[in-house]
């Protein structure tokens, strides 16, 4: 096979992956606390031909001697953006906007422990007759002690700076809960889980440790507001400038396999 088809074909093939990845960050424009993500590429191997003799010294020349032939490109990094994105006043008591890159709230999904940015809570109602406050998806929200329950009769629920959870009831008795945030300090570690929430991997595989990952802090480095919500940090400029970039170095890597194709029927015609 002609190597320009071979340098071609790599490349789209990596090019296809930015589109869909364009795509998911344009499909979640209005997903509440959503992170986009951005590709980064890098050459493939290159073979490296010697054509000039190594004495020769071109004047002016600021390139080595010989050709160096590539292979094509390919993704070699898929970095998440925790850019903070515009925060949207709502007045509902249970939406909750986190303040500050890279912290996350904790919850607990099939048993685990994932991590999101999106604040629009709600509550569940559960067989012993508890209240039990949730995410969208119905997943437990934790705080420092576990799932946070409460009993019935609440009337009004406050949330301070510093995301402590205050539910009152109609007796005139009140609980407290702190709504457990962690900070992330290498969020490229994080593993999208779906449902925009996020999954820490095998740390040991990585030769990591949780101190690797979480940074220090304490109640006062947190930053809430209640009654609001953070917006996605896609910008849908930015997005279909990438997807036209994009769109257009596929279809200039689909034109050489065409152009290459007509060369090799020249050749063989000339045979």
């Amino acid at each position: 096979m002609n190597r320009s088809m071979i340098t071609a074909t790599n490349t789209m093939a990596q090019l296809q992956k930015q589109l869909d990845n364009i795509s998911h960050n344009i499909s979640n424009l209005n997903t509440t606390g959503y992170k986009r993500r951005e590709m980064n590429f890098q050459e493939l191997l290159f073979q490296q031909y010697n054509n000039q003799p190594i004495e020769r010294n071109e004047e002016g020349r600021l390139t080595p001697n010989g050709i160096r032939q590539g292979v094509g490109a390919k993704v070699s990094l898929t970095s998440l953006q925790l850019a903070q994105g515009s925060i949207k006043t709502t007045d509902r008591a249970l939406d909750v906007a986190l303040l500050k890159e890279n912290q996350f709230f904790q919850i607990e999904v099939d048993g685990e422990t994932q991590y999101t940015r999106d604040g629009s809570f709600s509550l569940s109602v559960l067989p012993s007759g508890a209240t039990q406050l949730v995410t969208s998806e119905g997943n437990p929200v934790l705080s420092e002690s576990g799932p946070i329950i409460f009993g019935e009769g609440s009337t009004s629920f406050s949330i301070s700076k510093n995301g402590e959870l205050t539910v009152n009831y109609q007796d005139g008795t009140a609980d407290s809960f702190n709504l457990s945030v962690v900070q992330i300090q290498r969020p490229q570690v994080l593993q999208s889980a779906g449902n925009n929430a996020y999954s820490i991997p095998n740390l040991e595989e990585l030769g990591m440790v949780e101190a690797d990952v979480f940074g220090l802090m304490d109640r006062f480095d947190i930053s809430v507001q209640q009654g609001a919500l953070e917006q996605s940090n896609v910008d849908l400029q930015k997005e279909m400038t990438e997807m036209i970039n994009t769109q257009r170095s596929y279809q200039f890597n689909a034109k050489s396999i065409s152009i290459a194709d007509q060369m090799m029927g020249l050749v063989n015609g000339i045979r």
